[in-house]
């Protein structure tokens, strides 16, 4: 039995999706719910934003960016942590995408639709009323007739955690895809049959068996699970912090000794000093003598 990695980790997300293109088009089709003429059958990547990145060190390089044969341009972001300004740093990516299609002097309808499809690790709509809703479509659109739409920007979010499949048994690519990205991990002991089933779910597997990484790869693999380990202890904390109340004097204390408590167990791990520095704002002497 092979061993499986989590899809969802930085690099296997861009190594599956980024490098092989039937399957990020068989994901973008599923996902956004494309239908008869509206489905994709080429993309065309923009390499520039597919080299992978540490997240601890950014706050949010878009994983996979394409375009079809259409024109329209596509954005796929696997978000391991919720943060309050996510939606707001979605926004920025694809108002820049819809942008920068136009040069200087040409007409603005020559502009192509932009699709952010955002897959989130983290639940962010806690209303009770709201616990099984896990697909979020947002479009402009008329408040009081919602059928008129200002057709640029598109924007999905998916809520992970949330999603349970209906039938154990299904076979719609769309929840194939979900199964994949939430049911394999590391601790993955046997494969669904349904996803062997299907080439491009067989394949999009065998892309994350520990075995298809080169010694690098697996070395950046453990390097983002504990960037993404690290940020989510950073990220709870300051929720915590959120919630007490107190002097500002006190909280500030609070997120320092926060950030050193990180520091140490980063340091623990064997993460640089540099990349500890650069995430917790806390200086390399510092980080030295901890």
């Amino acid at each position: 039995m092979p061993k499986y990695l989590d899809p969802k980790n930085d690099l296997l997300f861009k190594k599956v999706f980024g490098e092989h293109k039937d399957l990020c088009i068989s994901l973008l089709n599923s996902l956004l719910k494309f239908e008869g003429n509206a489905q994709i059958d080429w993309i065309e990547y923009d390499t520039a934003e597919l080299i992978p990145q540490i997240p601890a060190l950014k706050d949010t390089i878009v994983d996979v960016r394409c375009k079809d044969k259409n024109g329209r341009h596509f954005i796929v972001e696997m978000q391991m942590n919720w943060t309050g300004d996510f939606e707001q740093r979605v926004l920025l990516n694809a108002s820049k995408v819809y942008v920068r299609q136009i040069k200087k002097g040409e007409d603005i309808i020559l502009a192509q639709p932009v699709y952010s499809l955002n897959l989130v690790n983290d639940i962010f709509d806690k209303d009770p009323k709201r616990k099984d809703e896990y697909y979020h479509h947002y479009k402009i659109v008329n408040i009081l007739n919602t059928e008129k739409q200002i057709k640029g920007l598109e924007f999905v979010f998916l809520e992970l955690p949330k999603y349970k499949p209906k039938d154990c048994a299904a076979q719609d690519y769309f929840d194939l895809w979900l199964r994949f990205l939430t049911e394999i991990n590391e601790k993955t002991k046997s494969v669904p049959d349904v996803l062997l089933q299907k080439k491009e779910l067989s394949d999009a597997l065998k892309c994350v068996e520990e075995s298809s990484l080169t010694s690098d790869e697996l070395e950046l693999y453990d390097r983002v699970l504990d960037a993404i380990w690290a940020k989510k202890i950073l990220i709870e904390g300051s929720r915590r912090e959120s919630l007490e109340e107190g002097r500002a004097e006190g909280r500030a204390e609070g997120k320092t000794e926060k950030a050193v408590e990180i520091a140490k167990k980063m340091k623990k791990r064997g993460i640089s000093t540099k990349e500890i520095s650069e995430f917790t704002g806390i200086s390399a002497e510092k980080i030295e003598n901890l």
